[in-house]
């Protein structure tokens, strides 16, 4: 299998998710589910749960909030859903700096890559809309941009999903 990485943004609720499943489906019959997201409550967790078992079987489900790259990923097809709360995590552990986030980002997501792996990462477009008016939003959307410019550069191929369309970018 030839490395190569995927990116899938676009905004809330375009398809990105079903779209990246259906495509790591497409190339293997035991794809990787590597989650990023905290549990942040009990609906949540439930949430969580009820992801995992309409994922079904076929999935081998790896939760990881931070290290990504401590997972061994090699020759297999890994979905990185999603970038956004990966950088969430971060972000909140580094009480909001903006330029030690993405630096420690950055250097993570380097070491994730460095596998020879075929990588399918979802991310949220979050800055296309109105300026938010809080302080830590708009840092956070910074940080969000310059970490999917940083991947994307770094991509074979980028889809941005519009109402469940995938359009290629790159």
């Amino acid at each position: 299998m030839a490395k190569q990485i995927i990116l899938i943004t676009g905004g809330q609720r375009s398809g990105k998710s079903s779209y990246a499943q259906k495509l790591a489906l497409s190339l293997s019959t035991h794809p990787v589910y590597l989650a990023t997201s905290r549990v942040w409550d009990d609906e949540h967790r439930k949430r969580i749960e009820r992801h995992k078992t309409e994922r079904g079987c076929e999935w081998t489900n790896i939760e990881e909030e931070k290290e990504l790259s401590l997972h061994d990923l090699s020759g297999r097809v890994v979905l990185l859903d999603c970038v956004t709360l990966w950088a969430t995590n971060f972000f909140f552990d580094m009480q909001a700096d903006v330029q030690s986030s993405l630096q420690a980002l950055k250097t993570e997501f380097d070491k994730l890559i460095g596998q020879d792996a075929r990588f399918i990462i979802v991310t949220n477009e979050i800055g296309m809309g109105e300026m938010s008016q809080n302080d830590v939003q708009r840092k956070f959307a910074d940080l969000q941009g310059w970490l999917n410019q940083y991947i994307a550069e770094r991509a074979d191929k980028v889809y941005m999903m519009v109402s469940g369309i995938p359009l290629m970018v790159k």
